[in-house]
This record gives C-alpha cells, sequence and structure tokens, in this order.
C-alpha cells in the first residue's frame, strides 16, 4: 500500500528540492498544494507539467491563468537544485508532509503547513513533547514556575516546545535547554530571524542543542498577523498544552483554542484569584482544563496519554500473547517486557533511594552504558510507571 499523508504520496530526500520550489512560489498556499498534489503525486510531476495542465490542477476556487501562469514561469526563472543547495549552505533546512522526517503529530492536524523550514533538529517521534506557554509580561511566581516545569520535564525526557517568546515561553525553553533536554522554538517569522532579539542567547541554544522551525519561508520578518498561524504548530506538535500564566483576555489562549481544537489536552496552573495573570488559567480549570499540580503528576499523566503504558488486561485467549501473560487466580496480568537498557537500570536500583548521577556513574561503571541524562530519566520515569520503581523527591530513584 502506498505511503500518504493527508492523501500525499512519500516524499523522498530527492524530492525535496522540488516540493522547497512549490511551496516557496508567492501567492500558493499549503491548502493548494495538497489539492493540486493529491491529482498529480509528487512535486516533480507538477514541476513538469505544461502550463494548462497545471491550471486544470488547481482548486477551482482558484483557478486562475495568471497563478498557472506563474508557476509555469518560476521553473524558467530559477536553478531549484542550486536553490536547495543554497538553502542547506546557510544550515537551514527543509521538510514537507509526506517525507519520513515531517512530525507525524503535526502531519495530523487539518491545517498542517505543507513544509516546515529548521535549523538544529526536528523533535524525536518517538519521546513525548509538551508546549509551555504564558504571558510575556509574566510575574516571578510565573518565572520561578515555567523554570521548575521546564527544567524537570526536560530532566524526564520530555521535550518541551513553545514559541521563543519573551516571558514564560523562552524562560521554560532556556531552563529544559540548560538541564540538558531538548526544546523547540516555533517562530512567527524566518528561521534565520531571532525574535524578540533579546532572545538571541536562547535562539543560538535552541540551535545549537534544540531546534528552531517555521513555516515561513527565510527571510519573512516578523509581523503580528504572523504569530497566531504559527500558534497551531506549538499545539500540533505536542502531546499536551501547559498554561503557567494568562489573563483572560490574552494570546496564549489563542493557542489554548488551537489545541482544543486539535483534540489536545489542556493543563493550567492555578494561581490566586486576585492575580490578573492567573485569571485565564483558573478560568481554564473552571472550565474542565486539567490541573499542573507538579511536573511529575503531568510526566506521569503524559506518559499515558502517548501509550508508553498499557492499562487494559488483555484476553487470556489470544495465544500470541501468552508469553507476555501470566495466569492469577483466573485473570490476566500483564508482564512488561523492559528493555534492555530498563533491564540493567533494575540490577542497577537499590531499596535505598539514589541520585540520578549516581544511577548515571553506576550504569557506566556496571554496564559499560553512559547514557545521557535525558535518556536516562526518560528510561526511571517509565520504570516508575511500570511499578517496578519509585521516585523519591526530585531526582531519586529506588527500586520498588
Amino acid at each position: 500500500m502506498d505511503f500518504k499523508v493527508n492523501n500525499i504520496e512519500k516524499i523522498e530526500d530527492g524530492m525535496l528540492p522540488y516540493a522547497h520550489w512549490l511551496y516557496s512560489i508567492n501567492g500558493i498556499g499549503s491548502k493548494t498544494i495538497r489539492y493540486m498534489l493529491e491529482q498529480a503525486g509528487t512535486p516533480e510531476a507538477l514541476y513538469r507539467m505544461p502550463k494548462e495542465k497545471i491550471e486544470s490542477l488547481l482548486p477551482p476556487s482558484n483557478r486562475k491563468p495568471e497563478l498557472a501562469e506563474k508557476i509555469a514561469v518560476s521553473r524558467q526563472k530559477i536553478d531549484i537544485q542550486k536553490e536547495y543547495l543554497r538553502l542547506k549552505n546557510r544550515q537551514i533546512k527543509f521538510i514537507c508532509l509526506g517525507h519520513p522526517d515531517y512530525p507525524y503529530r503535526l502531519a495530523n492536524i487539518s491545517d498542517a503547513p505543507y513544509g516546515i523550514y529548521y535549523r538544529g533538529k526536528l523533535p524525536e517521534q518517538s519521546r513525548p513533547a509538551v508546549a509551555i506557554i504564558g504571558a510575556r509580561n509574566c510575574s516571578e511566581y510565573g518565572r520561578q514556575m515555567a523554570k521548575h516545569f521546564g527544567s524537570e520535564l526536560a530532566m524526564m525526557g520530555v521535550q518541551v516546545i513553545s514559541g521563543m517568546a519573551r516571558g514564560i515561553d523562552g524562560i521554560g525553553q532556556k531552563a529544559a535547554l540548560e538541564a540538558g533536554g531538548y526544546s523547540l522554538g516555533v517562530l512567527g517569522c524566518g528561521v534565520d530571524i531571532c525574535y524578540p532579539e533579546e532572545n538571541r542567547a536562547l535562539y543560538d541554544m535552541l540551535c545549537l542543542q534544540g531546534g528552531v522551525c517555521s513555516e515561513y519561508l527565510p527571510g519573512i520578518l516578523p509581523k503580528n498577523s504572523l504569530f497566531p498561524p504559527r500558534n497551531r504548530i506549538i499545539s500540533g506538535i505536542s502531546d499536551i498544552v501547559l498554561v503557567i500564566e494568562a489573563k483572560n483576555r490574552s494570546g496564549t489562549l489563542i493557542t489554548v483554542d488551537m489545541a482544543l481544537e486539535q483534540g489536545k489536552e489542556v493543563y493550567a496552573l492555578p494561581g490566586r484569584v486576585s492575580d490578573a495573570l492567573s485569571e485565564g488559567c483558573n478560568r481554564l480549570l473552571q472550565q474542565g482544563a486539567g490541573i499542573a499540580m507538579s511536573p511529575q503528576e503531568l510526566a506521569k499523566d503524559l506518559m499515558g496519554k502517548v501509550g508508553l503504558v498499557q492499562t487494559e488486561l488483555p484476553s487470556c485467549n489470544r495465544k500470541a500473547d501468552r508469553k507476555n501473560m501470566a495466569q492469577t487466580d483466573g485473570e490476566c496480568m500483564n508482564i512488561t517486557l523492559l528493555s534492555d537498557v530498563q533491564s540493567k537500570l533494575m540490577r542497577v536500583l537499590e531499596e535505598e533511594p539514589q541520585s540520578v548521577e549516581i544511577i548515571k556513574e553506576r550504569m557506566l561503571l556496571k554496564n559499560g552504558c553512559d547514557l545521557p541524562l535525558p535518556e536516562l530519566l526518560n528510561h526511571l520515569v517509565k520504570l516508575c510507571l511500570f511499578g517496578m520503581a519509585k521516585q523519591v523527591g526530585n531526582s531519586y530513584f529506588a527500586k520498588n
């Protein structure tokens, strides 16, 4: 069966220059591109079509001879291979719908951008991701909580997604990076532009340790109209959205609305009812948002939501699954099959709590495994969720 995303054929690396050519044509948007590719198949096939055929593939609402002419003329104006190479020489990467590296969470939203430009790395598909968002002019309480959640979630292997804005966004992302974790900044301008300039140090850190991405072409300057659309990417690329601080009517709540439309769960940090910056969060809680009590509680909820823990009891009648089960008093129970790393961790853990640093050192000495801290914490959290280990305090773990 052919691999398709939103009815778009699978795209290999060699097709990316053609995809970039198509996406960079002024006046043709993602919806039009998707409509045309559903019929044409690939960007290269579209590139090689005569103008008359191109016009027939345009959506009825946008079937204009001048647009078909623009697409045809653009093929003569640029050398698409050289243009794509010039992009790579500026350390800017491009990915599009249909390519296996395109974030699958984002591909599943109804208005996913056809193309994404990025520097650094995109989030790992197999690891959970949380969007941390909030007020630009935050309080000291919001500042401390953004640091706390960003740092603790990163140390548990959770990827932090945000908009690199001043205030809560940037503070949470910086904390995640300083904890040795991953963070992605979704920009409302080209990826070659740092905005706001005051977050230049964070931008550089993201490019080195994490990533920055944008649906807008390189060189596009920031303007107010570009920021609301980018918020759908912040929520779309995340598993859940965490609001640290927000006024009752604020730009943060635009992201919340988009997350809810995408079927994502929203969590909010409770605050004093007398604080204007907590009014939006408290209102969200009143409307049914999850309560962000601690990074650890949030991580437990998150791990279950992204399918890292099986909670259903399997049927004992399925012979193929019997090696994963045990029979006890006529009932079925799951037997968790640990990975090689998790098995080694269980041999290192003791009944007395040990710090993460000690566990990391013992894994290296006993098993020859030099695990990065976020990866180690990710495995430890999973063992806790399996009920085989327990967390004591912020960064101590013991055999359960």
